[in-house]
């Protein structure tokens, strides 16, 4: 972890009960702060589990800044809300990186890569975004290479980058970092936080409104 990132954490466990307890006391807007889906999705959390998705991209630099925040958040979930993540998939090019994430998710490698990807991206200026690039980075940082290759060309990464792009488009993402909330609301850091708002605390607006919604659908609404 870098300093930029340590920083960024750091002000997220400190400042996510004030800042978000602020933005919860204040009123969220249907349209302006949040999108309701005019038809509810399909979620695949089990039954009576809250599905919260986050769409984000690996070259994002803005996902690259929520991501400490994010982390923070997730990792203090009541227990009947289910995270998880998705690669979206804007442009062809982007599917070496979708095919990364979900094999890392497959093999269990999240918590232990997911935030180097984006530090070699963002501090160390590697590129990821081709298979052999990546299965070197898998390699250095311990993954075992010939698992990941295995894993990442199989029929179910194809068949996971193929989902991801289908409920991004369901969702109808155009940018990210997004949050989806259990096929019936979306809502990102630059939607929460509006104009002007730093990126930090655009963040923890787009959470605090993702837990009123949470609420909001365990209330059934």
């Amino acid at each position: 972890m870098d300093r930029r990132d340590f920083l960024a954490q750091t002000a997220a466990v400190l400042g996510l009960t004030g800042v978000a307890g602020h933005a919860a006391a204040q009123s969220f807007q249907e349209g302006k702060h949040y999108v309701r889906l005019s038809q509810q999705l399909s979620v695949t959390a089990p039954e009576g589990k809250i599905e919260v998705v986050e769409f984000f991209w690996y070259g994002c630099p803005h996902c690259h800044a929520f991501e400490p925040t994010l982390d923070a958040w997730a990792r203090k979930l009541p227990a009947d809300v289910a995270f998880r993540r998705v690669h979206v998939g804007f442009r062809p090019n982007f599917e070496p990186q979708q095919r990364l994430y979900a094999t890392l998710e497959a093999l269990g490698l999240v918590d232990s890569l997911h935030r180097k990807v984006f530090h070699a991206i963002h501090q160390l200026r590697q590129r990821l975004d081709r298979p052999e690039d990546i299965f070197a980075f898998v390699e250095k940082n311990g993954a075992d290479r010939a698992k990941f290759v295995e894993m990442y060309n199989s029929f179910g990464m194809q068949a996971k980058v193929r989902q991801g792009k289908q409920l991004a488009e369901a969702y109808k993402i155009d940018g990210v970092p997004a949050l989806g909330i259990h096929g019936r609301y979306y809502t990102s850091p630059a939607l929460a936080g509006g104009d002007n708002t730093p990126e930090l605390e655009g963040g923890l607006r787009a959470l605090a409104l993702t837990d009123q919604l949470v609420a909001r659908v365990r209330k059934g609404a």
